[in-house]
Protein backbone atom coordinates (compact mmCIF):
# COMPACT_ATOMS: atom_id res chain seq x y z
CA UNK A 1 0.00 0.00 0.00
CA UNK A 2 1.49 3.41 -0.94
CA UNK A 3 2.20 6.02 1.67
CA UNK A 4 -0.68 8.44 0.04
CA UNK A 5 -3.45 5.49 0.17
CA UNK A 6 -2.37 4.90 3.28
CA UNK A 7 -2.73 8.18 4.84
CA UNK A 8 -5.95 9.12 2.63
CA UNK A 9 -7.64 5.94 4.09
CA UNK A 10 -6.26 6.76 7.57
CA UNK A 11 -7.62 10.16 7.71
CA UNK A 12 -11.23 9.00 6.27
CA UNK A 13 -11.07 6.14 8.91
CA UNK A 14 -10.77 8.25 12.11
CA UNK A 15 -13.18 11.17 10.41
CA UNK A 16 -16.05 8.59 10.12
CA UNK A 17 -15.48 6.90 13.10
CA UNK A 18 -16.20 10.41 15.12
CA UNK A 19 -19.09 10.91 12.89
CA UNK A 20 -20.52 7.63 14.02
CA UNK A 21 -19.77 7.97 17.75
CA UNK A 22 -21.08 11.26 17.91
CA UNK A 23 -24.25 10.08 16.01
CA UNK A 24 -24.72 7.46 18.85
CA UNK A 25 -24.72 10.42 21.71
CA UNK A 26 -27.21 12.38 19.21
CA UNK A 27 -29.64 10.10 18.61
CA UNK A 28 -29.41 9.59 23.01
CA UNK A 29 -29.81 12.74 24.01
CA UNK A 30 -33.18 12.74 21.29
CA UNK A 31 -34.45 10.07 23.38
CA UNK A 32 -33.80 11.71 26.83
CA UNK A 33 -30.37 10.67 28.06
CA UNK A 34 -28.05 13.85 28.22
CA UNK A 35 -25.17 11.69 29.54
CA UNK A 36 -23.11 12.28 26.18
CA UNK A 37 -23.70 15.64 26.36
CA UNK A 38 -22.86 16.25 29.30
CA UNK A 39 -19.44 14.21 28.97
CA UNK A 40 -18.71 17.05 26.27
CA UNK A 41 -18.80 13.91 23.72
CA UNK A 42 -20.96 15.55 21.02
CA UNK A 43 -18.47 17.45 19.94
CA UNK A 44 -16.35 17.37 16.80
CA UNK A 45 -13.44 18.27 17.73
CA UNK A 46 -11.66 14.62 17.77
CA UNK A 47 -10.05 14.82 21.13
CA UNK A 48 -12.65 13.70 22.94
CA UNK A 49 -13.14 10.72 20.94
CA UNK A 50 -9.81 9.34 20.22
CA UNK A 51 -8.74 6.42 21.90
CA UNK A 52 -4.93 6.09 21.17
CA UNK A 53 -4.71 2.44 20.19
CA UNK A 54 -7.78 2.11 18.32
CA UNK A 55 -8.18 5.44 16.94
CA UNK A 56 -4.81 6.29 16.25
CA UNK A 57 -2.18 3.23 16.19
CA UNK A 58 -4.47 0.18 15.04
CA UNK A 59 -5.72 1.94 11.78
CA UNK A 60 -2.40 3.24 11.37
CA UNK A 61 -0.36 -0.13 11.42
CA UNK A 62 -3.56 -1.60 9.30
CA UNK A 63 -2.69 1.46 6.93
CA UNK A 64 0.60 1.16 6.54
CA UNK A 65 1.56 -2.58 6.63
CA UNK A 66 -1.39 -3.45 4.09
CA UNK A 67 -3.88 -5.28 6.39
CA UNK A 68 -6.96 -4.63 7.13
CA UNK A 69 -7.95 -0.70 8.25
CA UNK A 70 -10.02 -0.76 11.29
CA UNK A 71 -10.11 1.14 14.58
CA UNK A 72 -12.60 2.40 17.07
CA UNK A 73 -12.77 5.94 19.09
CA UNK A 74 -13.86 5.99 22.85
CA UNK A 75 -17.71 4.48 22.95
CA UNK A 76 -20.27 7.47 23.77
CA UNK A 77 -21.34 6.90 27.27
CA UNK A 78 -25.32 6.24 27.36
CA UNK A 79 -26.90 5.44 30.28
CA UNK A 80 -30.72 3.59 29.25
CA UNK A 81 -32.10 4.16 32.34
CA UNK A 82 -32.10 7.98 31.10
CA UNK A 83 -34.03 6.83 28.08
CA UNK A 84 -37.81 7.14 27.83
CA UNK A 85 -38.41 3.57 26.70
CA UNK A 86 -35.01 1.76 27.49
CA UNK A 87 -35.50 -1.39 25.30
CA UNK A 88 -36.55 0.52 22.31
CA UNK A 89 -34.12 3.42 22.05
CA UNK A 90 -31.21 1.38 23.20
CA UNK A 91 -31.74 -0.48 19.44
CA UNK A 92 -32.50 3.44 18.10
CA UNK A 93 -28.82 4.80 20.01
CA UNK A 94 -27.14 1.42 18.35
CA UNK A 95 -28.31 1.80 14.80
CA UNK A 96 -27.56 5.54 15.08
CA UNK A 97 -23.87 4.57 14.09
CA UNK A 98 -23.97 2.20 11.16
CA UNK A 99 -26.92 4.30 9.84
CA UNK A 100 -24.85 7.43 9.88
CA UNK A 101 -22.49 5.79 8.00
CA UNK A 102 -24.47 4.35 5.10
CA UNK A 103 -25.69 7.92 4.92
CA UNK A 104 -21.63 9.35 4.43
CA UNK A 105 -21.21 6.47 2.64
CA UNK A 106 -24.07 7.31 -0.20
CA UNK A 107 -23.30 11.21 -0.22
CA UNK A 108 -19.69 10.12 -0.83
CA UNK A 109 -20.25 7.80 -3.65
CA UNK A 110 -22.70 10.35 -5.17
CA UNK A 111 -19.65 12.59 -4.84
CA UNK A 112 -17.03 11.02 -6.56
CA UNK A 113 -19.69 9.37 -9.68
CA UNK A 114 -19.84 13.13 -10.08
CA UNK A 115 -16.08 13.89 -10.13
CA UNK A 116 -15.38 10.78 -12.00
CA UNK A 117 -18.23 11.75 -14.84
CA UNK A 118 -15.86 15.04 -14.83
CA UNK A 119 -13.32 13.37 -16.03
CA UNK A 120 -11.41 13.64 -12.74
CA UNK A 121 -9.43 10.01 -12.69
CA UNK A 122 -10.26 7.42 -10.14
CA UNK A 123 -7.85 4.58 -12.41
CA UNK A 124 -7.67 1.05 -10.19
CA UNK A 125 -9.40 0.83 -7.04
CA UNK A 126 -7.57 3.34 -4.58
CA UNK A 127 -4.72 3.47 -7.30
CA UNK A 128 -2.65 6.32 -5.81
CA UNK A 129 -0.32 6.15 -8.91
CA UNK A 130 -3.55 7.69 -11.31
CA UNK A 131 -6.22 8.93 -9.26
CA UNK A 132 -6.89 12.41 -8.84
CA UNK A 133 -6.28 13.21 -4.97
CA UNK A 134 -9.80 15.32 -4.50
CA UNK A 135 -11.48 11.74 -6.34
CA UNK A 136 -9.42 9.10 -3.84
CA UNK A 137 -9.96 11.26 -0.83
CA UNK A 138 -14.19 11.16 -1.53
CA UNK A 139 -13.95 7.50 -2.65
CA UNK A 140 -12.53 6.62 -0.08
CA UNK A 141 -14.52 7.95 2.10
CA UNK A 142 -17.17 6.20 0.68
CA UNK A 143 -15.24 2.97 1.29
CA UNK A 144 -14.41 3.87 4.72
CA UNK A 145 -18.21 4.33 5.76
CA UNK A 146 -19.21 1.27 4.01
CA UNK A 147 -16.83 -0.56 5.97
CA UNK A 148 -17.53 0.99 9.28
CA UNK A 149 -21.36 0.37 8.78
CA UNK A 150 -21.24 -2.84 7.41
CA UNK A 151 -18.58 -3.98 10.09
CA UNK A 152 -20.68 -2.79 12.93
CA UNK A 153 -23.88 -4.33 12.45
CA UNK A 154 -21.63 -7.62 13.03
CA UNK A 155 -23.63 -9.32 16.04
CA UNK A 156 -20.24 -9.38 18.12
CA UNK A 157 -19.52 -7.26 21.27
CA UNK A 158 -18.77 -4.64 21.20
CA UNK A 159 -19.96 -3.68 17.95
CA UNK A 160 -23.54 -1.93 17.13
CA UNK A 161 -24.92 -5.39 16.02
CA UNK A 162 -24.29 -7.30 19.37
CA UNK A 163 -26.60 -4.76 21.02
CA UNK A 164 -29.31 -5.80 18.80
CA UNK A 165 -28.82 -9.22 18.76
CA UNK A 166 -28.77 -9.00 23.20
CA UNK A 167 -32.27 -7.67 22.72
CA UNK A 168 -33.72 -10.12 20.43
CA UNK A 169 -31.96 -13.11 23.04
CA UNK A 170 -34.59 -14.97 25.31
CA UNK A 171 -34.06 -13.80 28.84
CA UNK A 172 -33.29 -17.50 30.00
CA UNK A 173 -29.56 -16.79 27.11
CA UNK A 174 -28.55 -13.72 28.79
CA UNK A 175 -26.29 -15.37 31.74
CA UNK A 176 -24.27 -17.03 28.72
CA UNK A 177 -24.56 -13.63 26.46
CA UNK A 178 -22.68 -11.83 29.13
CA UNK A 179 -19.86 -14.31 29.78
CA UNK A 180 -19.32 -14.64 26.31
CA UNK A 181 -19.25 -9.96 25.97
CA UNK A 182 -15.53 -9.83 27.17
CA UNK A 183 -14.24 -11.99 24.25
CA UNK A 184 -15.92 -10.29 21.60
CA UNK A 185 -12.95 -7.98 20.47
CA UNK A 186 -10.42 -10.88 20.40
CA UNK A 187 -13.17 -12.87 18.08
CA UNK A 188 -13.40 -9.72 16.28
CA UNK A 189 -9.62 -9.68 15.80
CA UNK A 190 -9.65 -13.57 14.95
CA UNK A 191 -12.34 -12.90 12.09
CA UNK A 192 -10.02 -9.93 10.67
CA UNK A 193 -6.77 -10.72 10.79
CA UNK A 194 -6.62 -14.87 10.73
CA UNK A 195 -9.53 -15.68 8.38
CA UNK A 196 -11.28 -14.40 5.45
CA UNK A 197 -14.99 -14.44 6.68
CA UNK A 198 -15.48 -10.44 7.13
CA UNK A 199 -13.34 -9.89 3.51
CA UNK A 200 -15.67 -12.46 1.97
CA UNK A 201 -18.69 -10.73 3.27
CA UNK A 202 -18.18 -6.89 2.65
CA UNK A 203 -16.59 -7.80 -0.64
CA UNK A 204 -19.12 -7.68 -2.67
CA UNK A 205 -20.69 -4.47 -1.45
CA UNK A 206 -17.58 -2.84 -1.91
CA UNK A 207 -17.01 -4.21 -5.25
CA UNK A 208 -21.03 -2.50 -6.03
CA UNK A 209 -19.99 0.72 -4.76
CA UNK A 210 -16.97 1.05 -6.87
CA UNK A 211 -19.20 0.07 -10.31
CA UNK A 212 -21.15 2.43 -9.38
CA UNK A 213 -18.72 5.17 -9.08
CA UNK A 214 -17.17 4.20 -11.95
CA UNK A 215 -20.56 3.57 -14.07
Amino acid sequence: MRLREAVVLFGCLVVAIILHEISHGVVALWCGDDTAKRAGRLTLNPVPHVDPFGSLILPAMGALAGLPVIGYAKPVPVNPQLLRRPRRDMVLVSLAGPTTNFLLMALAALAARFLVAQGRGLGGALDASTSDLVVEIVFSFAVVNLLLGLFNLLPIPPLDGSALLERALPQEWLPTWYRFRPYGLAVIFALVFFTGVVSTLITPFYDALYNFVVS
